[in-house]
């Protein structure tokens, strides 16, 4: 079953140059993930500091694979603490 997030993140003035920076190295690996059917981040151009997230992976496995190679990626890092506001669909255990 395909598993798919979408939603948000939020980030402040202050960060949005390395956010931006960031991103172009967190979508290229993303998407060259196995499983990874889509993912992309595409800032709001409504709403300042808005950044819209939509990704869809094979699986739950794959999903769970791209959940650990990001927490353990200079993403990680570049983005910690920033608000995310996401809902998962499709994950099973």
């Amino acid at each position: 079953m395909t598993v798919t997030l979408k939603g948000h993140i939020d980030v402040s003035a202050d960060r949005l140059e390395q956010i931006r920076a960031g991103l172009v190295d967190h979508i290229r690996l993303t998407r060259n993930e196995p499983g990874c059917l889509s993912f992309d981040v595409t800032e709001d151009p409504a709403i300042p500091g808005r950044f819209n997230v939509a990704e869809a992976f094979a699986d739950s496995d794959a999903f769970r694979a791209h959940q650990t190679r990001a927490q353990a990626s200079d993403w990680a890092r570049i983005s910690a603490g920033i608000p995310r506001d996401y809902c998962v669909t499709g994950l099973t255990d």
